[in-house]
């Protein structure tokens, strides 16, 4: 079995959790891309057997994600997980729709976010959650710069102090981070309080399916095969390369070969069967991924 699979990641489960699950299920080398804080829930892409070498054309995807943004409170991680350190009252005003559009609007296009303490970015060796975790704060935490190509007012719950949006952004960008920076905009403070991918790169959460429904049927292999997007089908949209018998050898064997095509990524076929992926730069063909 080879091929990538998309779950819709329940809340309280780590990345490396579903990992360990679909590993059981499917009997094949699993691994994931695009990491989801265990409170958070959405698409998670795992790959399966030899869809494990995709990963490093799928780290780069943009993200779609639903956000719950709570106004008035203050916590150490800047999320639900964390402890309440701040609490301040939030005044009409502030979260009049027009005010609350014109500030979501504002955060569009590049800007540089400083990654939040309770992070895995590394400062001088050392995770930054690790620093956070004896209370210490590095000296310097670089910022990065990240994109939010789209983001959109859903609703206003006034009674609660919440703002629900939409929001599309580039690789790397910290949505807890982002909604501390919403809620400064607007004259307060914040905090996520929930959040769902429902897309990255191509892949969406309506063609998601639910670890509980592997876990539960009696033959959750049937369930991953029909669902699972064949590394082929994943590269639908590169180039064909068709290899004779002589240049397949040595393209299976490693060895690098002149093609007359442009540096690129490339389905190789022979016989008019998918042999695998290979790359194409300064006009020499090299083996990637073997199916």
């Amino acid at each position: 079995m080879n091929g990538i699979i998309i779950i819709n990641k329940p809340k309280g489960y780590t990345s490396h959790d579903i990992v360990y699950k679909i590993k059981k299920l499917s009997n094949e080398k699993v691994g994931h891309t695009g990491t989801l804080d265990p409170m958070a829930q959405g698409v998670l892409p795992i790959l399966i057997g030899k869809a494990t070498q995709c990963s490093k054309y799928l780290i780069n995807h943009d993200k779609t994600y639903k956000v719950e943004l709570e106004l008035g409170k203050q916590t150490d991680t800047a999320d639900i997980e964390g402890k309440i350190i701040k609490e301040e009252a939030v005044t009409k005003e502030i979260l009049e729709e027009k005010n609350v559009e014109k500030t979501l609007k504002s955060m569009l296009g590049k800007q540089n976010q400083i990654p939040p303490i309770y992070s895995a970015i590394k400062v001088n060796g050392k995770k930054l959650y690790e620093y956070a975790r004896k209370g210490q704060v590095p000296e310097e935490i670089k910022a990065r710069e990240i994109e939010i190509y789209e983001i959109d007012l859903n609703r206003i719950d006034e009674d609660k102090n919440i703002i629900e949006f939409t929001v599309k952004c580039s690789k790397g960008t910290y949505i807890r981070s982002l909604c501390e920076d919403i809620a400064k905009k607007l004259g307060t403070i914040g905090y996520m309080k929930n959040l769902i991918r429902i897309t990255a790169g191509e892949f969406t959460i309506e063609n998601s399916i639910e670890i509980e429904e592997l876990e539960s049927s009696e033959n959750p292999q049937k369930i991953l095969e029909k669902n699972l997007i064949s590394i082929e089908e994943f590269f639908k949209e590169k180039e064909k390369i068709e290899l004779n018998e002589k240049r397949l050898r040595l393209f299976l064997n490693g060895v690098i070969t002149i093609e007359e095509k442009k540096d690129d990524i490339y389905r190789i076929y022979s016989n008019n069967e998918f042999i695998g992926i290979g790359i194409v730069k300064d006009l020499k063909l090299k083996r990637d991924i073997i199916i």
